[in-house]
């Protein structure tokens, strides 16, 4: 590995602990924010532990079209970790092997990997029942060699999740960067046009929405019905799904937080927000992350932070689903954003 590359994965690493010292209480005094540990351990669910995998979630690498102010993956442009057609690989045998029926692609925007057509090429002949692309559909717009994305996604059966933060172009705009509602738009119609989103249509076209500020999202259905009403009225656009997902504290959001001076409300919204019943529905339980370069992690969350499964099997090459379950789940204090309200995960509300 070079030495520029050494120095990028030491700064990463750095800053990672640094995120995990902020939220394990270092600007709180002692005591003065209860730990995630605590509320679990309360209703008898603390060690939190993994049921039957259903999803393996695989990060092709962080670099992106876009640069948006609540990403967690801290993605963009002049990120350089990008999955290998090796790692990938690796990740093809396990997915040949694994018991998990749901393939979920990210990143980044998953399209500019290199490898990412022969990625799902290949992975799309293993039988995968539900074979997932997260795409935050301006890479459709960003180059000529992704405009047939929607036939290429089609081909493949794929179901396409696609971030949106808003119905309206000032608040898209805003949190992603100018002309990014009109290029969604675009994008969106382009996938109408080609079958997905459509009401009788097993093309699958879901939208994800985060907030664009330190507070929690709405009501999940009650926020489908006003983009699906929009939607439809400003632009003929048709969609399935809508999932509102909580901004977790880490990453560029967190960086938000601290240089708005929001943190701390934020964290205590989160706690007061707890809900116990959302705790058996926590996407760690039923999900497998892969990073890049091929370590796993308990969720996509733990994996920005650094935090790999606390389990003998830490990388594809030695990859054991069996011994893999056996683990107790990595929690810290950003769990809270996955347990607050409805609850949330990558694939919505979950209580």
């Amino acid at each position: 590995m070079s030495t520029k590359s050494l120095k990028a994965r030491h700064d990463v690493l750095a800053q990672s602990n640094k995120q995990l010292e902020i939220l394990n209480g270092g600007l709180f005094e002692e005591g003065e924010l209860p730990f995630f540990k605590d509320k679990i351990d309360a209703i008898g669910a603390y060690p939190l532990r993994p049921k039957k995998l259903e999803i393996l979630q695989i990060n092709v690498g962080y670099m992106c079209n876009q640069v948006c102010e609540h990403c967690h993956v801290d993605a963009g442009p002049d990120r350089k970790e990008i999955m290998t057609r090796e790692t990938m690989e690796l990740c093809l045998e396990v997915i040949r092997n694994t018991g998990a029926h749901t393939l979920d692609l990210t990143g980044g925007a998953p399209e500019m990997n290199p490898d990412f057509r022969w990625f799902v090429e290949q992975a799309a002949e293993a039988g995968i029942k539900d074979f997932i692309v997260r795409s935050n559909l301006t890479i459709i717009r960003a180059n000529k060699k992704y405009y047939d994305l929607p036939q290429f996604f089609k081909k493949h059966n794929i179901h396409v999740i696609s971030s949106m933060p808003h119905y309206t172009r000032g608040k898209t705009d805003k949190q992603r960067g100018d002309g990014v509602f009109d290029s969604s738009i675009k994008a969106l119609q382009e996938l109408n046009a080609v079958g997905y989103g459509m009401p009788d249509s097993d093309l699958r076209l879901d939208l994800v929405y985060n907030p664009s500020g330190a507070f929690l999202p709405g009501n999940q259905a009650a926020l489908e019905a006003d983009f699906k009403k929009a939607l439809k009225q400003d632009f003929d656009i048709d969609f399935h799904k809508l999932f509102a997902i909580t901004n977790l504290p880490i990453a560029r959001f967190l960086d938000y937080l601290l240089a708005s001076g929001n943190y701390e409300d934020y964290m205590y919204s989160l706690v007061e927000a707890y809900n116990p019943s959302a705790v058996a529905g926590v996407m760690c339980t039923n999900t497998i992350s892969v990073s890049w370069d091929g370590w796993l992690y308990d969720c996509d969350f733990n994996q920005m932070l650094g935090l790999k499964v606390a389990s003998k099997v830490k990388h594809l090459k030695d990859y054991n689903e069996e011994v893999l379950n056996d683990r107790d789940i990595v929690i810290s204090q950003h769990c809270y954003g996955c347990t607050a309200g409805a609850g949330s995960s990558c694939q919505g509300t979950v209580a």
